[in-house]
């Protein structure tokens, strides 16, 4: 049996579309909502979703909690955001291959791909992303990371070519407010690579695959380069070596808001929480709290 579990906080605009992409699978969806003051829940318990509710830390440790409410014989579970569609392809895939596999297969990766402001993005280096997003209940854990997170198994994986999108239809006022946040989020996990105030979970954890070489790259390479300058160094990869400019004026905004404005954001909050630091003689969890208003849950 397939459960298809979706995190959820005023999605309303959204949640009926993915539940839609995910009905010809069969099984059940289950909901995690935290909090939501529009008709999120209403929507997915009218569409035969189980709701569950629970307080809001961050995205790792939501969906490890959804699992954990999963009853024994589950079977498989796929990772869904509230913003993101199945293809009918990759429907049809799941359902053609998830009988065939063998029990030494733990997950499935797939192509997920990004839509920003109508357009899908299909330049840059980017997309699309392959990922771990089906996997056997009790064989696969999200990591436990502020921002970047992926789902682990230790087991054989196998690859479906089909995608889901990310096509998310707020504003661009919503999408900055959530990309500020997102940076704060960034911060954290940067400031524990150098303090490892928290339990971090290692590159060689995602393998040799994409996500473990893209992780590779971001920890050992970029991390390592001047903050700020790392930034226009990306975006100019992205948009002019990788072709992002074929993205049109849609892919121009995307590329030079998350691959330049956000990164170079990135690096301005990551150098104000270390002056905080060197000014004030604290340790990384208090300056994040300070500075970010993000409590980590370490004792300062």
């Amino acid at each position: 049996m397939l459960t298809t579990l979706i995190l959820t906080r005023d999605e309303e605009r959204h949640i009926a579309r993915a539940i839609g992409s995910v009905a010809a699978l069969g099984g059940r969806v289950v909901v995690v909502d935290s909090g939501s003051t529009d008709h999120t829940v209403e929507i997915a318990r009218d569409l035969g979703a189980e709701v569950l509710e629970n307080p809001w830390r961050n995205y790792a440790t939501q969906f490890n909690w959804g699992l954990d409410q999963l009853p024994e014989g589950t079977g498989w579970v796929l990772r869904l955001d509230a913003d993101e569609v199945l293809s009918p392809e990759l429907v049809s895939q799941i359902n053609a291959t998830l009988p065939t596999l063998e029990p030494e297969v733990e997950g499935v990766t797939m192509g997920r791909r990004m839509a920003f402001l109508g357009r899908t993005i299909r330049h840059g280096g980017l997309f699309p992303i392959r990922v771990v997003r089906l996997f056997r209940h009790g064989k696969g854990r999200c990591e436990d990371r502020w921002m970047d997170e992926h789902i682990r198994v230790s087991g054989k994986v196998v690859d479906l070519p089909g995608e889901l999108l990310d096509d998310n239809l707020n504003s661009l006022t919503w999408w900055t407010a959530k990309h500020n946040s997102y940076a704060s989020r960034e911060v954290v996990d940067l400031l524990n690579l150098e303090h490892r105030f928290m339990p971090h979970d290692s590159v060689a954890g995602l393998g040799t695959g994409q996500a473990g070489v893209k992780r590779w790259i971001k920890e050992r390479v970029y991390a390592r380069l001047p903050g700020g300058f790392r930034a226009l160094v990306y975006f100019f990869y992205r948009y002019v070596i990788r072709l992002g400019f074929l993205d049109g004026r849609e892919g121009f905004a995307f590329h030079v808001l998350q691959g330049f404005w956000y990164r170079f954001l990135v690096d301005a909050k990551l150098a104000e929480t270390r002056a905080h630091m060197a000014r004030t003689g604290c340790d990384a969890p208090a300056a994040i709290k300070t500075v970010l208003d993000i409590d980590v849950g370490v004792a300062g």
